[in-house]
């Protein structure tokens, strides 16, 4: 599989450009499914936002509002009461998942419920578009500080790359330079600090960073 990590979304050319690269074609031409799921596990979210994700409307990410040639809604914690074969044909048809913030270990649970995460070993075409938390839920770890969800065991999550992600740099007025080096002292891996301009590019083994913006690797 192939990722974007971003925290903010698509918000400015270079992120955009990295998509298309990925994609290997425009997106005009490519077929999209929106996961607003990690949205519900979160207390700050809730309609609202996760409409804003769904129609692209701004401040959230603007991913819905990119040119596809076809765009739907995947929602993870309805999959388990539907037919497996039904739901399994859809994501298989994309080219890529937009996968929204808020709660990344809320995001990790339902993807193991629903039996999403079963599927990305082999979904090497497919593009991972993940904003904040749709992004720090394929790392190992996202640190106490940012679980909200009561129900979470830890602050463990997938695991698909070796790095963990502290985003909205000086978006909040906590997430600053100085608590990014408090929180990677925690995490133990290395770790990306970016803001809403920047996003990690992951393509096989590649590991690269775009940024109109501020950020910094943390290393252990």
């Amino acid at each position: 599989m192939k990722l974007l990590l971003t925290s903010g979304g698509v918000r400015n050319a270079s992120i955009r450009r990295a998509l298309v690269d990925l994609l290997g074609k425009p997106t005009a031409d490519a077929t999209a499914l929106c996961i607003p799921t990690a949205q519900w596990g979160h207390p700050m979210c809730g309609p609202v936002s996760a409409r804003g994700f769904v129609s692209g409307l701004p401040p959230w990410g603007g991913l819905a509002s990119l040119e596809w040639r076809s765009l739907g809604l995947l929602e993870l914690t309805a999959l388990p009461t539907i037919e497996r074969e039904r739901w399994v044909s859809w994501v298989h048809d994309a080219d890529v998942l937009l996968v929204d913030g808020g709660d990344a270990t809320y995001l990790c649970h339902w993807m193991r419920e629903s039996g999403l995460v079963d599927l990305l070993p082999a979904m090497t075409d497919t593009v991972w578009v993940g904003v904040s938390a749709g992004s720090m839920v394929m790392t190992p770890r996202i640190g106490a500080d940012f679980v909200s969800w009561p129900s979470a065991p830890d602050d463990r999550t997938l695991g698909v790359v070796d790095f963990s992600i502290f985003p909205h740099l000086d978006v909040f007025p906590d997430n600053t330079m100085d608590e990014a080096e408090r929180w990677a002292g925690e995490i133990g891996v290395p770790a990306y600090v970016l803001d809403d301009q920047s996003a990690v590019v992951v393509n096989d083994d590649h590991v690269d960073v775009v940024s109109e913006g501020r950020w910094r690797l943390l290393l252990p």
